[in-house]
């Protein structure tokens, strides 16, 4: 049986989710949390398979929960949900380590696939969203020279724009973390950025990263 959290200061929503999820037999919702502070102590405490935060919580953002539960080194994955369709709101939730992106417009019909994704550990965004995100890159881009990333460096933006750490990048690639930092200082200098959130933009926009 898998495990789900739901988060969301809304009951009206809160009863939509549960609804869809206990539509499957072999899911179960595990807790709901009302704000941020709850869903963080009932993630640690019951740790879930996958855990839905809205964005917007009080007390605490669903990004700032996930960025406490990726320090903590659980395997939840996070779905968050928000109304709003912002590119900067998407870079700061996956550089908080979350996989999961969905419009609450979009949850009724993405719900199910979204947590499938998650459950096997693979990241999960709507095509709506991606498409926006493309279409603003595509534009920010037009009349420059194309860029071209190594397969090695295209590897590292990807894992850092999934939320993983130099050290970790470099267990996955097997590479020494000074490698890792070579080829990261790298890619940021070839694409003209100088940050992480630039970093994670550019993966989005050219589906390095997608569901």
């Amino acid at each position: 049986m898998k495990r789900i959290l739901i988060a969301d200061d809304h009951e009206v929503v809160r009863s939509g989710l549960r609804a869809i999820i206990e539509s499957r037999p072999d899911w179960t919702v595990s807790g709901e949390a009302v704000n941020g502070k709850d869903a963080l102590a009932q993630t640690l405490e019951t740790k879930p398979d996958v855990a839905i935060f809205d964005y917007s919580m009080p007390f605490m953002t669903g990004a700032e929960v996930s960025r406490r539960i990726k320090s903590s080194h659980l395997r939840t994955e996070v779905l968050i949900l928000t109304m709003h369709e912002s590119e900067a709101l998407l870079a700061e939730v996956l550089m908080a380590g979350v996989r999961g992106f969905l419009l609450k417009s979009d949850a009724r019909g993405h719900l199910i696939a979204a947590i499938e994704a998650l459950l096997e550990h693979r990241p999960y965004f709507t095509s709506l969203v991606l498409e926006k995100l493309l279409q603003d890159y595509q534009l920010s881009k037009r009349d420059k020279p194309a860029i071209e990333l190594s397969s090695r460096e295209q590897n590292v933006v990807q894992l850092v724009a999934e939320g993983h750490t130099n050290r970790s990048i470099g267990a996955v690639l097997e590479l020494s973390v000074k490698t890792v930092e070579t080829h990261r200082a790298s890619a940021m200098r070839k694409l003209g950025v100088s940050s992480t959130a630039e970093l994670v933009r550019y993966a989005i926009r050219t589906k390095l990263i997608g569901p």
